[in-house]
């Protein structure tokens, strides 16, 4: 498995006490150096590439925010925030994303992880989010299906949180598949399983507070696993927030870090049948650093041996 990360992401500084901290990433790659991956830095995605999910006057409308991030840090919503790193943080971020799917679908490896910051999935075509800037897995998704040629990517997105960025995009591409799986109610408030997509490409499996292990293996197979199959995709990407652990402190699902380990088994198996084992996973959210870190090599130890 290839392993795209860099440096820079961890001068990404919101304000002291913000939840999405440089050191949530110190802890994944502590918690997966064990694993021996191939290291690779990632690149900065290209502006073409981003456009393709955020238009130019957004893109245009962040380098000023960049630039004036420069000096002190700027705001752009109540959660999301710059510094005078963030402008290299969010570019690899994305170019990351993209630099794993070109190698996997070149066939130097079957599988990628992106260990990124700042997480992508939040953030809409029109506006950065709740944490993110680029939508790095949708970019991504959209790159493997324009300059690729693939026919249909799936993105599965099992973060706390649902993905509504990621959403927005799949919604008007019928090529892509959205599986998600979060709670709710919770931020950002979408996510409903009434909500559907283009003939059925957008799949929610929204669960409550308090729910642990059985519920949410149960919404991954009578919803999400289903989805995939029916759709058989040509390459998997998954959203891979671990922020329903138990131990997480902003949200209340109830998860362990065996349950990752079983997605990703089961999100192996499934890209062994449909796209020849090609998947790539991109962290998203995840705030208590010991879970992170536990969640993280447990799901990828999962992917790599079963």
């Amino acid at each position: 498995m290839l392993l795209f990360t860099h440096p820079s992401m961890l001068g990404h500084e919101p304000p002291r006490g913000h939840a999405e901290r440089p050191e949530r990433l110190e802890a994944v790659l502590r918690g997966i150096e064990s694993l021996a991956l191939k290291r690779r830095d990632a690149p900065f995605a290209s502006r073409e590439a981003i456009a393709r999910v955020h238009p130019a006057r957004v893109i245009d409308a962040l380098e000023e925010a960049f630039a004036e991030a420069r000096e002190a840090c700027v705001q752009l919503d109540p959660d999301t925030y710059l510094s005078p790193g963030s402008r290299q943080a969010a570019y690899r971020a994305a170019g990351a994303c993209v630099a794993a799917v070109d190698a996997v679908l070149a066939g130097e490896d079957d599988m990628a992880f992106c260990a990124v910051r700042p997480p992508g999935h939040h953030a809409e075509p029109l506006a950065p989010m709740g944490f993110c800037i680029f939508n790095n897995v949708a970019i991504a998704a959209l790159h493997a299906l324009e300059v690729h040629g693939l026919e249909r990517v799936a993105i599965v997105d099992f973060d706390v949180h649902h993905g509504n960025g990621t959403q927005s995009v799949a919604e008007r591409e019928a090529r892509l598949l959205f599986a998600s799986t979060h709670q709710a109610p919770l931020y950002p408030g979408t996510g409903a399983a009434q909500e559907r997509g283009i003939d059925g490409n957008v799949v929610n499996a929204p669960l409550p507070a308090g729910a642990g292990s059985a519920a949410w293996r149960n919404a991954m197979e009578t919803a999400v696993l289903p989805a995939l199959e029916n759709f058989a995709p040509g390459l998997i990407l998954v959203s891979a927030g671990f922020d329903a652990h138990r131990a997480d402190p902003l949200a209340q699902m109830e998860l362990e870090e065996a349950d990752f380990a079983w997605a990703g088994r089961r999100l192996r198996e499934l890209s062994l049948r449909h796209c020849k084992g090609k998947l790539v996973s991109t962290l998203e959210g995840g705030y208590d650093l010991d879970a992170l870190a536990r969640s993280a090599h447990a799901y990828l130890e999962a992917l790599l041996h079963g």
